[in-house]
């Protein structure tokens, strides 16, 4: 991740795009604070996430608490 100040993101926008385009995350500061990010713009690819969605519905379909109780089992976990 790179981190610029306001003054200079301006002076070097093209090539804070460059890196961008790269995969990198840029944040903009102002008076040392943090104002903006530049990210890179991503598709989603809905159908991905649909199969992923299904897939873990086909998993959870398999899998049995054999008369445990999910709170009772949570309960345990946070102790």
């Amino acid at each position: 991740m790179i981190e610029v100040g306001a003054y200079e993101a301006k002076t070097r926008f093209s090539s804070l795009l460059e890196k961008v385009e790269q995969g990198e995350e840029v944040r903009i500061t102002r008076h040392g604070r943090r104002v903006a990010r530049l990210v890179p713009d991503r598709e989603v690819d809905k159908a991905a996430i649909d199969r992923a969605i299904a897939e873990l519905k086909e998993i959870r379909k398999g899998a049995r608490l054999d008369g445990l109780s999910w709170k009772e089992l949570r309960d345990a976990g946070r102790r």
